[in-house]
């Protein structure tokens, strides 16, 4: 039976499962001599602006081992580096990179589908044009704050087609490359494509980039050979049934069962109100069982002591506000939701249950 159709108990179950096992596999020799091998190979820092949708997982579109890429999620993509806690959180993320060397890649993406437009993104109502101007505003609003040369931080507006998990580059002449319509044949055109579309890209930045462009076209062969079975699941807009609330949700690999929401915006009850609407309607439509949904806070920390304890209470005050708005806007819903709060240690990425 598939994952979303149980029991919500045992949904819970296989969650922290999966949890524990992609905890165990990242702390695994062969994991972190991996992702010492690729830093040291490619040794740009890459970090993610994306939808809460959880089809927009770029690190197994992108075939890029766990860790590499630092997320952030919001609804619809959306983000003003005005909020103080997200500008500040990004701008500790930067100087962290640069006072070890680095330079700093942002991908910042918006997302469609080329089927069905209502597989889109409703953060925008199904509306691209808006989606990507917005991924435009975020990237002026980071020119602004870490320059517009580029030397040490480039911010590049991608697009993400849902439908063959396709990365859309834009250019700064206003050229794309579309991944989906690059055969394998041609991959080893794409450096010489990416320095003409990039030309104010650093040339090691470029080069950083390009594993994640080849992992791509091989990931989009990879669908397009399971054809039929995407077709079975494309059928299906939503089926979530879980709310995220937090970071360090990396574990969900699973297309379709949770709407990851970051603690970022300060109106942080519109994204839950948002991924509480849609849970309802995947319930009434029968997407997914009407005997519950899960809501799951989550903190990350770096540090035991201080820091820990200061996680465990972000992540009850995260879990409550989203539970006090949900009951207030969807009392009936309230009723089937069972709360989990967690605090994730980021060297070792173990979610550990906090007790309330």
């Amino acid at each position: 039976m598939a994952i979303h159709r149980r029991p919500i108990q045992e949904r819970i179950d296989w969650l922290f499962d999966l949890a524990a096992r992609h905890g165990e596999n990242f702390r695994s020799p062969e994991a972190w001599l991996a992702r010492e091998r690729y830093l040291a190979e490619h040794p740009t820092a890459i970090a993610v602006l994306k939808c809460m949708d959880g089809r927009i997982n770029i690190p197994v579109a992108t075939n890029t081992p766990t860790g590499i890429l630092m997320p952030f999620r919001n609804l619809g993509g959306m983000f003003d580096l005005g909020w103080p806690h997200l500008g500040e959180v990004l701008a500790h993320h930067v100087q962290r990179m640069v006072a070890a060397g680095r330079q700093v890649l942002f991908l910042i993406t918006y997302h469609y589908s080329r089927g069905d437009s209502r597989r889109g993104c409703s953060g925008f109502n199904y509306d691209t044009e808006a989606a990507a101007r917005h991924a435009y505003e975020i990237r002026a609003q980071m020119e602004h704050i870490f320059g517009s040369a580029h030397g040490t931080v480039y911010p590049l507006v991608c697009g993400f087609e849902t439908d063959e998990e396709a990365l859309i580059l834009h250019g700064v002449d206003g050229d794309r490359l579309d991944l989906a319509a690059v055969d394998t044949e041609s991959a080893g055109t794409l450096a010489p494509r990416l320095a003409t579309l990039l030309p104010d890209m650093a040339g090691q930045m470029r080069a950083d980039l390009l594993p994640l462009l080849l992992g791509n076209l091989a990931h989009i062969a990879e669908a397009r050979a399971q054809v039929r079975q995407r077709e079975r699941q494309l059928d299906i807009e939503h089926r979530e049934w879980m709310i995220c609330l937090g970071r360090g949700f990396d574990f969900l690999h699973t297309p379709n069962i949770a709407l990851i929401i970051g603690p970022y915006s300060p109106n942080l009850d519109v994204p839950i109100r948002t991924a509480a609407g849609i849970i309802a309607d995947n319930m009434t439509a029968g997407r997914i069982p009407d005997d519950g949904f899960l809501l799951l806070a989550s903190v990350p920390y770096d540090e035991i002591g201080v820091d820990r304890a200061r996680a465990e209470l972000k992540s009850r005050f995260l879990s409550d506000f989203a539970a006090r708005v949900i009951r207030d806007e969807f009392p009936g819903l309230a009723g089937k939701m069972t709360m989990r709060t967690a605090v994730l240690d980021w060297r070792s990425r173990k979610l550990e249950r906090v007790d309330r």
